[in-house]
């Protein structure tokens, strides 16, 4: 509902569209404007730190493309200078992830000394030292029964709780497949009853996959049900909001809604993640024409959580045009840093209703 002053601030301004001024009047909006903005001085790169794993999932993003057939360099001296000089070009933020980080403590050792800032993407099946204080991000693709089957791995759940339970690094991040929607219930009820925070991901195609975990439009819709009915249940363990759920499981992925960012589908070199943006492999090489968060995805199907860090948030202007629509992006910030950054407290979803993403239906007309 628009106040008096705000209905008077859009008569007098003639086009009749938001001044950024105006969204900012409210206390509440600019409260929120001002914690997620100190942020913005963070610069990603991600890193492969091993090309082994002590499992096999179907549908992996790493064991497609060229990239696992990569060498590995595990010698910390190599890793501790490549994070120098990504530190001096301008890198603030690391992702280490690859087949499993897990498996090379030493390496995610030199890179945390180097560069504080940073998540570690894990199946968690393995502890890592309390010493790197990034947030681990802990792979759950469905209950045990599922996981042993899609991930040939016993008691999957239970042994990742075992490791991280009571650790504030650690994020649960569900993985939803078209085929495991309806586990995610048992999954979140077992995760809160442990203390432990969970956050959603949507299953990705890697590039030419035809199987089952791929979504479809009715698998998407229980989806996005889904993930609300749990973000109203537990609102004090699942990080989330209205908007994350309309921008990843809307029927176009996130390159067609939001123009993606990194390097693989943007050719300029300009500014932003065109720029700055590398996706190093074990061999401590990377290449610009397959640079993104998670290579070798189907970029049409993209609508992968890392993926929508950097693509969804980097579109602060657009979503700049009024109110609600402002407020959406701005709890679709705060939980992506909620998510991503150590020590950094979510805060309540200023947003509770569906909001569609700015220029969707004029896509969906065309």
């Amino acid at each position: 509902m628009e106040t008096a002053n705000n209905q008077k601030n859009r008569r007098n301004n003639e086009d009749g569209k938001w001044k950024f001024s105006e969204i900012l009047a409210d206390p509440i909006v600019r409260e929120r404007w001002e914690k997620v903005r100190k942020f913005f001085f963070l610069r990603e790169s991600t890193y492969d730190m091993s090309n082994h794993c002590n499992i096999r999932c179907e549908g992996c993003y790493y064991f497609e493309g060229n990239k696992q057939f990569t060498a590995e360099i595990q010698d910390p001296l190599l890793w501790q200078e490549l994070m120098k000089k990504e530190k001096k070009r301008g890198i603030t933020y690391v992702v280490l992830a690859g087949a499993e980080p897990s498996l090379v403590p030493s390496l995610l050792a030199v890179c945390y000394q180097e560069i504080p800032l940073g998540c570690i993407a894990s199946n968690g099946l393995n502890k890592i030292s309390p010493l790197v204080d990034y947030n681990i991000h802990i792979s759950v693709w469905g209950n045990d029964e599922t996981s042993l089957r899609v991930r040939r791995a016993k008691n999957m759940l239970q042994r990742q709780v075992d490791n991280y339970r009571n650790d504030p690094r650690a994020i649960f991040v569900y993985t939803f497949t078209r085929e495991n929607i309806d586990e995610v219930f048992e999954v979140a009820a077992f995760l809160k009853k442990n203390d432990c925070r969970l956050t959603f991901n949507m299953f990705s195609s890697p590039v030419g996959y035809k199987g089952g975990l791929r979504h479809t439009e009715e698998s998407l819709s229980r989806t996005r049900e889904a993930m609300l009915t749990l973000l109203a249940e537990y609102p004090n363990h699942v990080l989330f909001s209205h908007y994350n759920a309309v921008a990843h499981t809307h029927q176009y992925g996130l390159h067609v809604l939001y123009d993606c960012p990194y390097p693989r589908m943007n050719p300029s070199t300009d500014i932003g993640l065109g720029r700055s943006f590398r996706q190093y492999r074990t061999d401590l090489t990377w290449d610009r024409n397959m640079a993104c968060c998670v290579p070798d995805t189907d970029c049409s199907d993209c609508r992968h959580y890392a993926a929508g860090s950097a693509v969804v948030t980097a579109k602060l202007f657009r979503h700049a045009a009024d109110p609600e629509t402002f407020k959406a992006w701005l709890d679709y910030v705060d939980t992506y840093l909620s998510v991503w950054v150590r020590g950094y407290p979510k805060g309540k979803n200023l947003c509770n209703h569906i909001m569609c993403p700015p220029k969707a239906e004029t896509r969906l007309k065309n």
